[in-house]
């Protein structure tokens, strides 16, 4: 029998074996850690789960409300309902009158009867307030729907309504919410439609008006006048869309000119004189109330200097007595804003060396007299010097204008003037200052049809043109106006009174010519109905058809 031999481990099998022995020692440590683990960690969570005794803990308690002392809470509960949000809608449109020499200024500017025109100042308006701005397409060519963002703030508890021009200029469509209105902006949740009732866009003050059948919240008027620099104001408004916005600051600086130059390098802004404030302003606020802490209105937010878009700390207000005396005229019968005007222009800012030179140290020397005007007909000359109005001496052109433009048409003032050093007296009567630099700009003659045409084109937004003699004939039609263009999104567009129609009767009333028609549509008001008889030189002997609507 063969008996096994019995050999050495190799060093391969030792290996291993030492190998295996570590690795039965590493997990019999790994099992005795966790182990160890466990009861420590049930140890912990025991304590944790322990129940704490918190009888000596005593609950917070919410105390009463109280009024604090800077009263801001208390003038936004009495200022707020009365502030309203404001959208408007552009819709597009082409110009078919294109600009004149209308409005130019006076050789040397700064006149008492300038007429504002929009310029750099407006476009800073709309570029940081989001008004209309870019008016591009006023040129030519349409461009896309355009909406704007202001505030507002109610007067009369029947729904008129104060803030700027540059808020609703150009809208087709003006929809108001007011502080109980929902937040929204949704196609037929845009707010109460308005209309306006007036502008001014010397001053960039607007009235619009909404139909509520209850009496609605107003705002209480202050005095401007004793608003103080330093004071406490708060603004509101809706800053960004942002509705019920309040933020505070101070009356930075009173009777604040911005000096935005025209083509000539003068001022147009004449009539502005803003209180300045570093209450936060932003695109959205413009038209909103700028309120002192009595809880009157002082002011209206109407424009910021910025160069990021934003607030800066540099906001202006329009004083509270310059806009009711602005409001007073567009409420009247005619809307509009008439100021007086004594004829002249004027240099704006002159060397203290031409003071001395022709022997004065106020006052305002006249540049240029329009002919037919009240200080043409009494007999003032260019080089004369304005010293006094009524025996009170006047400062400066500012002077000037804020007494003159104040004045009734038809009365009469008393001048004071040097002429060669020698002081004489006139007795002036104070004109129409629209009319008068519209006289001296020659426009009289020229206006009277782009004004009538521009009536079609805003109410109706359509322009028309003398019925050709074939299409009469084709058709069968004696006179009436053919539609040229229809102006998308209008009162037209809607009704479905299309290009190429030819209209012979607006509300009963036979139109044969342009003249007819722009008659009647002059003569037309918001709210009327209008309807339209029309034909279609497709269809030869065509017979009545009839188009009408409600204006907005």
């Amino acid at each position: 029998m063969d008996t096994p031999i019995r050999t050495s481990p190799s060093l391969l099998d030792r290996i291993r074996g030492r190998r295996l022995a570590t690795t039965f020692t590493l997990l019999a440590t790994l099992s005795v850690g966790i182990l160890v683990g466990s009861v420590l960690t049930h140890g912990v969570s025991g304590k944790e789960q322990a129940t704490v005794d918190s009888s000596d803990a005593k609950p917070l308690v919410i105390p009463s409300p109280v009024t604090l002392s800077n009263g801001f809470s208390q003038i936004v509960k009495q200022v707020g309902p009365a502030v309203v949000n404001i959208t408007t809608d552009s819709l597009p449109k082409q110009s078919a009158v294109k600009k004149n020499h209308r409005g130019q200024r006076a050789p040397q500017g700064g006149n008492d009867d300038d007429q504002q025109q929009p310029g750099d100042m407006q476009d800073f308006f709309n570029r940081f307030f989001g008004g209309q701005g870019g008016d591009g397409d006023d040129d030519g060519g349409f461009g896309g729907e355009r909406k704007a963002l202001g505030s507002g703030f109610i007067v009369d508890s029947r729904g008129y309504i104060i803030t700027n021009n540059h808020v609703v200029d150009k809208a087709d469509k003006i929809f108001v919410r007011l502080s109980t209105d929902p937040d929204g902006g949704a196609p037929g949740e845009e707010g109460r439609p308005a209309h306006v009732v007036g502008v001014d866009k010397d001053t960039d003050i607007a009235v619009i008006k909404i139909d509520s059948k209850e009496p609605l919240p107003t705002v209480k008027l202050g005095n401007s006048d004793s608003a103080q620099v330093g004071d406490w104001v708060l603004a509101i408004g809706s800053p960004f869309a942002l509705s019920k916005t309040v933020t505070a600051g101070i009356i930075s600086a009173k009777n604040r000119s911005i000096d935005e130059p025209g083509p000539n390098g003068v001022s147009q802004s004449q009539f502005q004189r803003f209180i300045q404030t570093d209450a936060a302003i932003n695109p959205g606020n413009s038209g909103g109330p700028l309120v002192d802490m009595a809880g009157n209105v002082v002011g209206m937010n109407t424009a910021i200097y910025t160069q990021s878009m934003g607030s800066q700390g540099v906001g202006f207000a329009m004083p509270a007595n310059t806009i009711a005396s602005v409001y007073n005229m567009l409420i009247g019968p005619e809307h509009k804003v008439v100021r007086g005007s004594i004829g002249i222009s004027f240099q704006p800012a002159l060397s203290s060396a031409v003071g001395r030179m022709y022997g004065f140290t106020n006052g305002v020397m006249v540049s240029t007299v329009t002919p037919n005007g009240g200080a043409a007909k009494a007999g003032l000359q260019p080089g004369d010097v304005i010293v006094s109005i009524d025996g009170r001496n006047i400062k400066d052109g500012d002077d000037l204008v804020a007494d003159i433009s104040a004045r009734h048409v038809g009365t009469m003032v008393k001048l004071g003037y040097l002429r060669n050093g020698k002081q004489e007296t006139a007795n002036v009567a104070i004109g129409d200052r629209a009319k008068t630099y519209s006289d001296l700009a020659g426009d009289n003659d020229d206006n009277a049809a782009p004004q009538e045409e521009d009536a079609g084109q805003n109410k109706l937004g359509i322009t028309v043109s003398a019925v050709p003699p074939q299409i009469a004939t084709k058709t069968g039609t004696k006179g009436g106006v053919l539609v040229t263009t229809v102006r998308p999104g209008s009162f037209a567009d809607e009704i479905n009174l299309v290009k190429g129609a030819i209209i012979t009767e607006i509300n009963k009333k036979p139109v044969t010519n342009e003249a007819d028609y722009k008659a009647i549509v002059s003569a037309l008001k918001s709210k009327d109905d209008v309807v339209f008889v029309v034909h279609y030189p497709q269809q030869k002997n065509s017979g009545n058809s009839y188009v009408g609507g409600t204006l907005p």
